[in-house]
């Protein structure tokens, strides 16, 4: 091999080496691994009773909110709406959600039917189990301060 030779492979390297640091900083690629790390503790967790960590908690947010239309929900997830619409549908399959025409009759409104709440009664132990599998990692006072960074993260990055 010649000097031109030794030279691109080491154009290479380094360009493997950038892109390489650039992706390990990347913040994005970061808090997805997390989120999915994540979420493959509490889908373990919940496995049981039949319930992805996801199905779960937009169950729970339907909870909390209830009648609340695709947009509004998508909003609290922070997720779009086609995405909620899409995992919407095999909890509507389930019958553990029922959608229906808003009153202003162009949205539609999204609640719990009994199966929906009874699903979430049954899940909320191993949810349990996995929060405090969760917490226990971190300790109490470190994971406080993990949730309130992540919500600035999330006010941040929604304002624009």
């Amino acid at each position: 091999m010649g000097r031109d030779s030794d030279t691109a492979l080491g154009d290479d390297d380094a360009r493997q080496r950038a892109l390489s640091a650039a992706l390990e900083s990347c913040a994005c690629f970061n808090f997805r691994k997390v989120s999915r790390a994540v979420t493959q503790l509490y889908d373990e967790a919940l496995h049981p009773c039949g319930l992805r960590s996801t199905q779960l908690v937009i169950l729970l947010s339907v909870a909390v909110q209830p009648a609340a239309n695709i947009s509004q929900l998508a909003r609290r997830l922070v997720m779009d709406a086609s995405t909620l619409n899409r995992n919407l549908r095999p909890l509507t399959q389930k019958g553990l959600v029922l959608l229906s025409a808003a009153e202003d009759g162009r949205r539609k409104q999204i609640n719990l039917t009994d199966a929906g709440h009874a699903a979430i009664e049954a899940a909320v132990p191993y949810w349990e189990s996995a929060q405090k599998r969760l917490v226990g990692l971190f300790g109490r006072q470190r994971y406080k301060e993990l949730t309130r960074q992540m919500s600035t993260v999330i006010a941040m990055t929604r304002s624009g």
